[in-house]
C-alpha cells in the first residue's frame, strides 16, 4: 500500500483483515456460515473506515470515522471471544490481542484527535 507504511494503524488494520479472512475460511468449512459472515463484515470493516479517515474532510470527520472503525473494532472482538468460548468452533486467540491493539490505538487517535 504505498504511502501508508509509516502508518501504524492502516497497515495493523489491513493485517488483521487477511487474518479474518482466513479465520473465517476455517469457519466457512466448518459450517459456521453466519458467524464467517459477521466476522468477515465486522472485521474487515475496522481496515476500510481507518483508511477512509485517511481522506477525511475535516478533523470532525476524521474522527467520526475513527469512531467507526472502534465500533466495528468491538464488535469484532465479540464475535471472536464468542468463538473461543463456544465447544466446536475454531481458536481465535491468535486474533485477539490484535484486535485489542487496534482498539487501543484507536482509542489513543480518538482522544488526541479531539
Amino acid at each position: 500500500m504505498e504511502g501508508y507504511e509509516n502508518n501504524v494503524i492502516v497497515m495493523k488494520t489491513l493485517q488483521f483483515s487477511l487474518g479474518i479472512m482466513a479465520f473465517t475460511d476455517v469457519l466457512g468449512a466448518n459450517r459456521r456460515f453466519v458467524f464467517a459472515n459477521q466476522l468477515l463484515k465486522s472485521g474487515t470493516s475496522i481496515g476500510a473506515n481507518v483508511r477512509e479517515a485517511q481522506s477525511a474532510e475535516s478533523k470532525a470527520d476524521f474522527v467520526h470515522k475513527m469512531k467507526i472503525a472502534s465500533k466495528e473494532a468491538e464488535e469484532t472482538e465479540y464475535w471472536l471471544t464468542l468463538c473461543l468460548l463456544a465447544p466446536n468452533y475454531p481458536n481465535p486467540e491468535e486474533l485477539l490481542p490484535g484486535v485489542r491493539e487496534i482498539l487501543k490505538i484507536l482509542g489513543k487517535i480518538i482522544s488526541s484527535s479531539k
